[in-house]
């Protein structure tokens, strides 16, 4: 059983909702990245999500796009970002999974991408733009090296390919709460509950929803009846709002604190999960 695996079934256990934090990679900078995932592992992250910043970011909103471009003139690379996880994964447990997209990928070299992932201790890699007809291009590179290839699932998929692509998930299905780009808007649970229903019923994995989760209330709303939630633009923001302040890493750890206790019911004004 892989770390994803016995973090899900461990929240199983407590009767938690996992919470799952993105950060780009590389915003402001690798060395800053490194320190947000320790403080992050700290305030309560479950997994952690590191984008892999890239040049034409088609799923992602201005609050991404932007931390995306901050990362590349910084320098970050994907061998930067490898390295960035191993020496995180010599003193933590927590999954990470690199998402991104898939160009990244293949000019690293698919079979050595998957390689060197396994080697610096990712656990999940989620490529927005690798649909599931052409998932053979990375998947066995992946499943050789033990690494789950996580998929990510939207309210536009239709029924029959929804239940054929949940019963081929990996670590847990990523379920996109809204049609649309990060940060655009807010999530409506009542709009997503009976997919998220539908996908726990067929899957083998636990389902976690993204995109439109910014606040404790919005993250425990969710978190009633999802298995994790992933908070991307709403901390991204906050990396952004304190870049080059001492105030960076504490007021993200702050925030995704105040995720957690939002979603263990113990936030002011939230919802019991």
């Amino acid at each position: 059983m892989g770390r994803i695996s016995r973090t899900f079934q461990k929240l199983k256990e407590r009767g938690e909702t996992g919470l799952i934090p993105f950060l780009t990679a590389g915003d402001p900078d690798l060395a800053t990245t490194e320190e947000l995932l320790r403080a992050l592992a700290k305030a309560g992250a479950d997994i952690i999500e590191l984008g892999v910043p890239f040049s034409d970011p088609m799923a992602d909103g201005p609050t991404i796009q932007k931390a995306s471009e901050r990362a590349l003139a910084a320098g970050a690379s994907l061998r930067g970002i490898l390295d960035v996880v191993a020496r995180f994964r010599a003193e933590s447990d927590i999954p990470i999974v690199l998402m991104g997209y898939f160009n990244p990928v293949f000019v690293f070299g698919v079979r050595e991408f998957a390689a060197e992932s396994a080697r610096a201790g990712v656990d999940g890699v989620l490529l927005v733009d690798l649909p599931a007809e052409e998932r053979e291009e990375l998947h066995p590179a992946l499943k050789q090296a033990g690494v789950d290839l996580i998929q990510l699932i939207a309210p536009t998929t239709p029924p029959e390919r929804m239940a054929a692509l949940a019963r081929n998930a990996e670590g847990f299905i990523y379920y996109v709460s809204m049609t649309g780009v990060t940060g655009s808007r807010r999530a409506d649970p009542e709009e997503i509950r009976s997919a998220v229903g539908a996908l726990r019923a067929q899957s083998p994995v636990p389902v976690a929803v993204g995109f439109g989760i910014d606040s404790p209330e919005a993250a425990a709303e969710i978190g009633a009846f999802a298995d994790a939630v992933v908070v991307g633009s709403a901390l991204v923001k906050v990396v952004d709002e304190h870049s080059g302040s001492s105030e960076l890493v504490p007021r993200a750890a702050e925030f995704v604190q105040s995720l957690k206790r939002g979603l263990l019911g113990k936030e002011s004004g939230a919802a019991t999960p």
